[in-house]
C-alpha cells in the first residue's frame, strides 16, 4: 500500500451498494480511507480553523482558565504536555480544545460534561455548534453506508449514536523548538467508532501498513480522511481494522510552521454495550471478545492509558 484509497460519495442514494462496499474493503484492508464529494461545509471549516488559530494565539493566562482538572480533557482546553499515547513516555506536541454535544436526554447528563464557551472568541462558539452537526451527518452518513455493507439495517447505528459523546477537536501543533522533545502526535490508534478528520494542508499524518512502513497521508481541505477507531474494531470482531497512525514533525524550513487541524470523533451512547455483532462470528472467526462493556466505560479505560484524567 503506498497511499489510501479515495471515494467519491457523490450521488449517494444511487450508488449506495458500490460505495459501501468500498468503504468496507477500505475498513477491513487498511482502515484508513479518504471522502471526496461529501457536504461538509469547506468555508465553515476554514472559518473555524481562523478562529481556533485565534483562540490558541491567547496567552497561557488566558488559555489555562479553560482546562478542567480532573475532567480528562472532555472539555474545554488541554495544555501542551499531557496527552501521551499509549506505551510512549514522551506526550505529543500539541495542544487542543474539545466541543461535544450541545444537547442531549437527562439520563446522559453525569455521563456528558457541558461545553465550555471560549470569551475571548465570541464568534467561535456558535461555530462549533454548527460544525459539529456538519460533522454528524457526514458520520451518520459513512456508519450508514458500513451498515449496508455489514447486512445490518442502513439506520442500525442511528439509534446507537443520537446521545454519543462524540467530540470535535481543535488541534495546534506549535511551530517546533530546538529543545521539542516527541513527535506531534505519537503512533495510536482512535477510541471511537469512526474518525473524520479535515482542514489542513500540511504534511505530516502518516498510517502504518501491513508491511509495517510509514506511508503518508495525502491531506487537503476538500478530503474528508476517514479511519475505523478501536470501538467498531471490537464491534466487528477485528473484522475492521483500527489502524496505528501519527503525525510527523516537520524537518527544513517547515519546522518554524504550526499545523492546525480538526478532527471529529464520533462516539457511541455512553449506556450503549459493545458486544461483538453476530454476523462478524464464523468457524474461522471466533468471538474475540467475550465480555460486553459499556462504550462509557471504554471511553474511561483508553482515556487513562493516555494519561487524559
Amino acid at each position: 500500500m503506498e497511499k489510501i484509497p479515495t471515494i467519491s460519495i457523490k450521488n449517494i442514494n444511487e450508488r449506495k451498494n458500490i460505495i459501501s462496499k468500498d468503504i468496507f474493503e477500505a475498513c477491513q484492508d487498511v482502515g484508513f480511507f479518504t471522502i471526496v464529494d461529501h457536504d461538509l461545509d469547506i468555508n465553515l471549516i476554514k472559518k473555524v480553523l481562523n478562529l481556533s488559530a485565534e483562540f490558541f494565539n491567547q496567552s497561557e493566562e488566558i488559555k489555562i482558565k479553560y482546562h478542567i482538572k480532573g475532567g480528562a480533557g472532555q472539555r474545554g482546553y488541554t495544555p501542551l504536555g499531557i496527552e501521551t499515547a499509549k506505551n510512549s513516555k514522551t506526550p505529543d506536541q500539541k495542544e487542543f480544545w474539545h466541543h461535544g454535544r450541545s444537547y442531549w436526554s437527562q439520563e446522559y447528563k453525569k455521563d456528558m460534561p457541558e461545553n465550555l464557551l471560549i470569551k475571548e472568541v465570541k464568534e467561535i462558539n456558535n461555530e462549533l455548534i454548527n460544525l459539529f452537526d456538519n460533522f454528524e451527518e457526514v458520520g451518520k452518513k459513512i456508519l450508514s453506508l458500513l451498515a449496508i455493507a455489514l447486512n445490518l439495517k442502513e439506520n442500525w447505528f442511528d439509534n446507537k449514536i443520537n446521545q454519543g459523546n462524540s467530540i470535535l477537536r481543535m488541534i495546534h501543533y506549535p511551530e517546533l523548538k530546538n529543545n521539542s522533545a516527541g513527535l506531534r502526535a505519537d503512533a495510536h490508534e482512535d477510541i471511537n467508532l469512526i474518525t473524520l478528520l479535515i482542514g489542513t494542508e500540511q504534511e505530516g499524518l502518516e498510517v502504518l501498513n501491513k508491511e509495517k512502513k510509514w506511508i503518508p497521508i495525502d491531506v487537503g481541505s476538500n478530503k474528508i480522511v476517514c479511519n475505523v477507531g478501536d470501538m467498531l474494531q471490537r464491534l466487528t470482531n477485528d473484522n475492521l481494522k483500527s489502524t496505528t497512525h501519527r503525525v510527523c514533525n516537520p524537518t527544513g524550513k517547515k519546522k518554524n510552521q504550526p499545523r492546525y487541524s480538526i478532527p471529529f470523533f464520533l462516539h457511541l451512547n455512553p449506556d450503549y454495550m459493545i458486544e461483538t455483532l453476530p454476523n462478524c462470528i464464523d468457524k474461522t472467526s471466533p468471538n474475540k471478545y467475550q465480555d460486553a462493556i459499556s462504550a462509557n466505560d471504554f471511553l474511561k479505560i483508553r482515556l487513562e492509558e493516555i494519561n487524559l484524567k
